[in-house]
């Protein structure tokens, strides 16, 4: 990578932590738990502060409607993996076929459950 290149991408990693919490609707210590967890990527400045890029927010709001789904932070990471850089809508579709996916194999799961429960076996045989 040449230098032009690296520090064009890194002018694209302004937003600090509290900029992307707000954007997101959450907590700056969330924004930090998302990026520990591999959501979301920042680059560190000569005085060690974080700086994350014009897409943590909508990262960390995709995340946050997956999680309501039932998927783990792991599964996100794992999605999100296959994101590039700059995701087009087909990356996005992707992203949300995923998701639906996996929360209509939760409900049929949930609804699996909700038949056992009304069934006359004992519960702690189920």
């Amino acid at each position: 990578m040449t230098a032009a290149l690296a520090e064009e991408k890194d002018r694209n990693f302004n937003l600090t932590v509290r900029d992307v919490a707000e954007a997101a609707g959450i907590a700056p210590s969330a924004v930090r738990f998302y990026e520990a967890h591999g959501l979301i990527t920042a680059r560190r400045t000569a005085g060690n502060q974080r700086r994350f890029d014009e897409n943590a927010a909508c990262l960390i709001k995709v995340a946050r409607v997956a999680q309501r789904v039932g998927l783990t932070v792991r599964d996100i990471a794992q999605v999100f993996a296959t994101l590039p850089p700059n995701p087009t809508p087909a990356d996005w579709d992707f992203v949300s076929d995923t998701m639906i996916r996996e929360a209509e194999n939760r409900v049929t799961a949930l609804r699996r459950h909700l038949e056992d429960l009304a069934s006359d076996a004992r519960l702690c045989d189920l």
